[in-house]
């Protein structure tokens, strides 16, 4: 059996690493995409594509009768399935074979054993793989699971039994806040799977996640190709992986990889498949099964990069029928690689989610480093999807030369107009415990705290003062007074520029001409200036010394990719300040992020206490809670269901008259 027609049920970066392959091996692609990503990439890059519906996933990428129709109608025999949406639905999977497609994946039988962690759980251990301790069985009351976390023991880690990518898990040290965890992971786990059962398993102290990466044909063949770290992760979200792990020695390196081998036989496994263990840091040659993913998994690039095999061909090749071409012996690894997800987000603001146009974009191309993007200059990042833009992934002789080199890349990486992640990425792998590899699924949570955004330099924010202040000479003229040299019958009037920049607002002021020219920031030094724009590339020499940056804008704002990463800066107007604005006390909730409201608390003219939950919005797997500040009469402004916006008040608060005339 051979395909020559596949479609890809996905989007984003997923869908044009797997359009890469296929394009290589001589495969017809065929895209689906929702009216949002009419102009995606992936939908660019495909030999044709097919729109399934409006925004929202259910009415589109999560469409099963959709995607098989549009499989069927553009002739594909098989479905490529990425990860995430489709990917690990065993209905899915069933419909393709009922309409004669091939699923790229494992069976519908593993996909459902699997995808119920309490089923799983079971499964695994009748062929001796080692799990944690706790209670899973189906239907089990909240009751039940708090009677029963006394004897696990405290911590408790609480888990949906289905879905990943950390949806509805709770840890939980206080048995007084079990209750409460298990309320919102419930309706976590419901929102994002439609189920809400739970289960609970011992938390292990300093937990590291270790996952192997398994193959399996359709001639009884298994194979696995060594391990892959992933317990940089904040909230159960993956951020930095790498392969291999650190912390395994040889030894240990072996009873995984064979655990994970028994994993997939135990539930007759076929194709690429992921099995994650949690090891101990304290007590590195003890592992337990937590879960099996059976789909390719975002991560799966450093494993590609270590043994030189491509995992997407070998879905196919697997799927079409052929054997896998050696066994366990033959499989090699070399060097070190890791991995860093691009995520919009921006972690000085306790990462909520970002959005907006990509106006530029710098992706780095360098020896040793992949980078897998579904980002193109025009692509608009909405709140409708995962907030992962893009992978960047290097790899190198050893661990140390991977961290610098995937350094080296992010520092080469830019997204103009889209908040990101990538300076704290940067932040991450300069911490002295993951360059030693003393890592640990708590590491992360506990470095936030100590990260701050970069505070804009005085080079930069000239340089954005000098990019508005050449549009306006662009724009001049020929009149003497249109022109912003600065010319007057006295002393030169300078041009003065108000920006805010992160935690800095400014005045700059620049006077002469874009050959000849002084700026001075506030009552500072005047230093000497020259700039040049050339289309998107603004060349500035500033008391001698020469720097490029690449520039776009949208509104008032200005983006600039420069020395010191991405900068945003914006021309903002003198505040008016009146002198009736008195302090009320009284408060307006806001979204803070675009999103969906998924809880509303109260209704109107309900008394809050301050510290309560009034609101609560979730936008790119990620909910918010927004607290009262105050005590007071609560005034509601949306339901549950609406789609808000970045700012939009979503309630206000009359505070009582003590919180009133408190000053």
């Amino acid at each position: 059996m051979s395909f020559d027609t596949v479609l890809i049920a996905n989007r984003g970066e997923i869908a044009v690493r797997v359009i890469r392959t296929f394009k290589r091996m001589g495969i017809r692609t065929v895209a689906v995409f929702s009216e949002a990503d009419a102009n995606a990439r992936h939908v660019a890059e495909a030999d044709t594509a097919v729109l399934l519906g409006p925004a929202p996933a259910r009415q589109s990428y999560l469409d099963i009768e959709k995607v098989v129709a549009a499989a069927v109608r553009t002739g594909a025999q098989a479905v490529h399935p990425g990860y995430g949406f489709l990917s690990e639905n065993a209905e899915f999977a069933a419909a393709l074979e009922r309409a004669g497609i091939v699923f790229i994946g494992p069976p519908a039988a593993a996909i459902a054993t699997m995808g119920d962690k309490i089923t799983a759980k079971a499964t695994v251990s009748r062929f001796d793989v080692p799990v944690v301790p706790g209670i899973a069985r189906p239907g089990l009351s909240d009751a039940e699971l708090i009677d029963a976390a006394h004897d696990i023991g405290y911590p408790v880690l609480v888990k949906p039994s289905a879905g990943g990518g950390g949806k509805g898990m709770r840890m939980v040290a206080d048995p007084a806040e079990l209750p409460a965890a298990l309320t919102s992971a419930r309706r976590e786990s419901a929102a994002a799977f439609g189920d809400d059962t739970l289960f609970l398993e011992r938390f292990v102290l300093r937990p590291r996640h270790i996952e192997v990466q398994v193959l399996a044909d359709a001639h009884g063949n298994v194979i696995h190709l060594g391990e892959r770290e992933c317990s940089l992760q904040r909230r159960h979200q993956k951020v930095i992986e790498e392969a291999p792990s650190p912390l395994l020695d040889a030894q240990t390196r072996g009873r995984i990889g064979a655990a994970a081998c028994d994993t997939a036989r135990s539930v007759d496994y076929r194709g690429a498949g992921t099995v994650e263990f949690i090891v101990s840091a304290d007590k590195p040659d003890e592992f337990f099964f937590m879960e099996m993913n059976t789909r390719l998994q975002v991560e799966h690039p450093v494993t590609e990069m270590v043994t030189g095999w491509d995992l997407v061909e070998w879905q196919v090749r697997i799927a079409a029928g052929e054997a896998l071409p050696t066994t366990q012996d033959g499989i090699e690894m070399h060097g070190h690689a890791v991995e860093a997800r691009v995520y919009a987000e921006d972690a000085a603001r306790g990462f909520l989610p970002t959005g907006g146009p990509v106006l530029g974009l710098a992706e780095p191309e360098s020896e040793g480093v992949r980078v897998d993007s579904g980002l193109r200059v025009g692509t608009v990042v909405g709140s409708d999807y995962d907030p992962m833009l893009a992978k960047v992934i290097a790899h190198g002789p050893d661990r140390a030369a991977a961290l610098a080199g995937l350094d080296r890349a992010l520092a080469q990486t830019a997204v103009l107009g889209v908040v990101t992640n990538i300076d704290f990425l940067r932040f991450l792998l300069a911490d002295a415990d993951v360059a030693a590899g003393r890592l640990e699924t708590g590491l992360l949570d506990r470095r936030v705290g100590d990260y701050s955004a970069p505070v804009t330099d005085d080079a930069t924010l000239i340089a954005a003062a000098a990019y508005r202040w050449l549009q306006r000479w662009a724009a001049a003229d020929d009149s003497l007074w249109s022109v912003p040299s600065g010319w007057r019958m006295g002393e030169p009037a300078a041009t003065v520029l108000r920006l805010n920049s992160g935690e800095r607002t400014d005045h700059v002021a620049i006077t002469g001409t874009p050959q000849a020219a002084t700026a001075v920031i506030e009552d500072g030094e005047q230093q000497r200036l020259t700039a040049t724009l050339d289309d998107d590339v603004l060349t500035v020499v500033l008391d001698g010394v020469r720097t490029q940056y690449v520039v776009a804008e949208t509104d008032h704002q200005i983006w600039l990719a420069g020395p010191a990463g991405v900068t945003l800066a914006e021309e903002i107007r003198e505040a008016p300040v009146r002198a009736d604005d008195a302090h009320s006390g009284d408060a307006e909730l806001v979204s803070p992020m675009p999103g969906a409201v998924v809880a509303v608390n109260a209704a109107n003219g309900d008394t809050v206490a301050a510290g309560a939950v009034v609101v609560a919005v979730e936008a790119m797997k990620m909910e918010h809670a927004l607290n009262a500040p105050v005590d007071g009469v609560v005034e509601i402004l949306v339901a549950v269901g609406d789609q808000v916006k970045v700012g939009q008040p979503l309630a206000r608060i009359t505070a009582t008259e003590k919180e009133a005339t408190d000053d």
